[in-house]
């Protein structure tokens, strides 16, 4: 008992010391942790490479050398974003990767795709000159049965480490070609964001690839191809889409990314695309196509694409929430056109020897990129070798003829270029008429002794010699087609042409002999052209593909490069620039619509 009460005793007295003592502290709540930081992914976008594994090299009026592009420079630009981002940096191509230079056509394309490899690009758009190549060997076209008009393009397939994407092109029952090996898309992960890449190409690629390569397929539209591709991407878990374009535009100046205002909007396939999505569908575009720089938001929708050969690239970076996983479009960032030089003049900051040739105290500095100095990555240099070993094998090979004066290529006008050209296809041909696609010409054609490299970038494509027999109304229709196309203005030989001065389906006017002669009704009259266009090419296929067999001649298959090294030849060994005044112009009533880049 007696302990009992002490022990009660003892709890009381236990309990009136706690009444009256001091409050015990609440445990101490741990600080939140500061909110993830948005995950930073950096596209980088290049395009219409066409083969440039090699640098364009110039030598200055003062004799320095300069240099711009290439793979094994682009390759250093590539290292130091990703070292500025490391794992965050997503490497894709709007298409065109091949035909236009000796190193890419030599091999059709497999040099570009083995560079493409080791820089490590996630996706490609597959681009109208990427059906170029036709059957895998010499032949651009299939010309046996048991040849595939698209040989050479599976093989490049089979060949890369990453997809050529293409969400519109389809077999002629609607399918996704087997081939390609996907459905126009790819998911890939990058930073731990799942990224969904979708692929298109221009509408225009049955009239600007060989027809015949491309005739087992069709083109759907871009836009409905696009919302179908993007809403397939969000359905499989995709954060962020990213379209890459062989579809593209031209906005002038790259100052404010917001104002689209000097966008030139005649005949620009990506500005329907991108307008036509729902909002948030997707997220960045790399486009391609056009050749024209970009650097642009359409809505919250950043657009890039650049000039094109190698010479530069573009960057957007986007910045992901980690709780919503969808792209911040107040924080997205646009790089346009970075030029990739090895070296740049210390006053204008560039290596392009166009600019430069006229510039007077021309310095050249290392050029750096992120703080740090860029040069030609060792690898890439070791892969192009050998192809580049050969292709100055070639290119220093004369041909036997000397160039009396330079004749520069000219795309939306007349030339002593196109003109020359065109007289050597008539006289070959023994044709009354001869017509060149403005097109079909990609380079200046030096003064001076004339080597097999020069004239292979005059020339690059691999078309032939073709002969058309039409009537006076055919041969109207041919030209109101030709001009009408937004291709440029095609060189004639044997005939003069009145062009209204602004470019339209309407612009043919009318034509003449020399002399001012009209054509007679009844003759029918040799048209010579290349089988690019004879093949419907550049828009002229509704009339050529209606001309009966028998009154087309292909000529065994006489290569251009070949027929004007035969027409110097057989002029004294020199190309001498031929007259202007073969396309006249008529007055315009007010300023032009915005011709197509």
């Amino acid at each position: 008992m007696r302990s009992f009460r002490s022990t009660a005793l003892a709890l009381a007295l236990l309990a009136c010391a706690c009444k009256g003592g001091p409050t015990p502290a609440p445990a101490a709540t741990p600080p939140a942790p500061p909110p993830a930081e948005p995950v930073r992914l950096t596209v980088v976008g290049t395009n219409d490479f066409h083969g440039w594994v090699m640098p364009h090299r110039a030598t200055l009026p003062d004799g320095q050398k300069v240099e711009e592009g290439g793979a094994a420079l682009f390759a250093s630009y590539v290292a130091r974003l990703r070292e500025d981002n490391p794992g965050g940096v997503l490497l894709v191509d709007g298409g065109d990767l091949f035909q236009g230079t000796l190193a890419s056509n030599l091999v059709e394309g497999a040099i570009v795709v083995d560079v493409y490899n080791l820089l490590g690009y996630a996706a490609v758009a597959i681009g109208n000159h990427e059906f170029d190549y036709g059957p895998v060997g010499s032949e651009p076209v299939a010309r046996r049965p048991d040849e595939d008009p698209l040989g050479a393009l599976k093989a490049r397939v089979a060949q890369a480490k990453f997809p050529f994407l293409s969400a519109n092109v389809r077999e002629k029952d609607g399918r996704h070609p087997a081939w390609l090996g996907n459905d126009g898309t790819t998911v890939v992960t990058v930073k731990g964001v799942k990224v969904g890449l979708l692929g298109l190409t221009t509408l225009s690629t049955p009239q600007t690839t060989n027809p015949v390569n491309v005739a087992s397929l069709k083109f759907q539209p871009l836009a409905d191809a696009a919302r179908e591709a993007a809403r397939s991407l969000r359905e499989q878990g995709a954060e962020v889409v990213v379209a890459i374009a062989h579809a593209g535009g031209k906005c002038t100046d790259l100052a404010n990314p917001r104002d689209t205002s000097g966008c030139e909007r005649d005949d620009g396939e990506i500005y329907a695309v991108v307008e036509s999505l729902p909002k948030g569908a997707v997220d960045a575009v790399v486009a391609g196509h056009t050749h024209q720089p970009m650097g642009h938001f359409f809505g919250d929708v950043p657009v890039i694409e650049t000039t094109g050969l190698a010479r530069s690239f573009g960057v957007v970076d986007l910045f992901v929430d980690p709780v919503t996983h969808r792209v911040l479009p107040e924080r997205t960032r646009i790089q346009a056109a970075i030029p990739v030089c090895g070296a740049v003049d210390a006053t204008r900051k560039t290596c392009d020897a166009r600019v430069l040739k006229d510039a007077k105290d021309v310095r050249l500095v290392p050029a750096t990129f992120l703080g740090q100095p860029v040069t030609p990555d060792a690898r890439v240099q070791a892969l192009v070798a050998p192809a580049e070993a050969r292709v100055e094998e070639e290119q220093r090979r004369p041909v036997g003829v000397e160039v009396q004066a330079r004749m520069p290529q000219v795309y939306e006008g007349e030339s002593a270029l196109g003109n020359l050209i065109a007289d050597a296809m008539r006289e070959k041909a023994r044709a009354d008429v001869a017509v060149m696609n403005a097109g079909g010409i990609r380079a200046d054609l030096p003064q001076g002794p004339l080597t097999f490299g020069k004239l292979y970038e005059v020339l690059p494509f691999d078309n032939t010699l073709a002969v058309l027999e039409l009537d006076k109304d055919q041969l109207l229709s041919f030209l109101s087609l030709a001009y009408g196309g937004r291709k440029g203005v095609f060189a004639v030989s044997g005939l003069e042409v009145t062009l209204g001065a602004c470019p339209g389906w309407d612009r043919f006017e009318g034509m003449t002999w020399p002399g001012n002669k009209l054509p007679k009704p009844k003759q029918t009259y040799r048209v010579a052209m290349p089988d690019f266009l004879l093949r419907g090419g550049d828009g002229v296929g509704p009339l050529t593909s209606k001309v009966p067999r028998e009154r087309i001649n292909l000529l065994q298959g006489q290569d251009l490069r070949e027929v004007l090294i035969e027409y110097g030849r057989a002029h004294g060994n020199v190309l001498k620039p031929p007259a202007l005044g073969r396309v006249h112009l008529t007055k315009a009533e007010g300023p032009c619509a915005d011709a197509k880049p």
